[in-house]
């Protein structure tokens, strides 16, 4: 699911799972469901830690679930529709929740439920995407505001907060209905916390 988001610098993460994982003094602590599969990782070590869910809670991305919506079913790949993760150490964090979810109702009603929601948080951003292009504006530059990136398309992208800290939710047409992810994005420097 976190693939959908280009920004998202999978390599970083990876690159501190390995670091974190060579430690010393390093507890690791994994959590299988009743398939067998890992539903919960956490990995700790002096420096820092891995927490990782397939299990998260709507209530963590600060958003409702849109009325009637469900859960997206787990695809034929193993792909999860929805994640918790949670990285810290070396003074550095970040927090990720997403979700994917499908409604029955237009991708209209699903937005205009969202664009409301969102308000509460600050100036809500409309960007249009083309299919699985979503952005969640991470990296370092001047500003830390969120903006559009790409050009157009069918999805439409609501974003607020800043780079450091955004609830983004991605509405995508599918069938006579929608399909929508809800993601909460957390970063933090040494000087702060998560």
């Amino acid at each position: 699911m976190l693939n959908r988001f280009s920004s998202f610098s999978l390599a970083s993460i990876l690159a501190a799972f390995a670091a974190l994982l060579i430690l010393p003094a390093c507890s690791i602590n994994v959590d299988k469901s009743a398939n067998g599969k890992d539903k919960k990782v956490d990995i700790n070590t002096f420096a820092g830690g891995i927490h990782v869910s397939k299990q998260a809670d709507p209530s963590d991305t600060g958003l409702t679930v849109y009325p009637g919506a469900r859960l997206k079913p787990e695809d034929s790949s193993g792909d999860d529709k929805s994640a918790n993760v949670n990285i810290s150490g070396f003074g550095y964090g970040i927090k990720v929740v997403a979700l994917d979810y499908q409604s029955d109702d237009a991708p209209a009603k699903v937005i205009a439920f969202y664009k409301d929601q969102l308000k509460k948080y600050g100036k809500v951003l409309e960007c249009h995407t083309s299919k699985g292009n979503w952005n969640i504006n991470m990296g370092k530059r001047d500003s830390n505001e969120l903006t559009c990136q790409g050009t157009g398309g069918p999805d439409t992208e609501l974003k607020v907060g800043q780079q450091d800290s955004q609830h983004i939710v991605a509405v995508r047409p599918e069938g006579n209905g929608s399909s929508f992810a809800l993601v909460y994005v957390r970063t933090h420097g040494k000087d702060s916390d998560i």
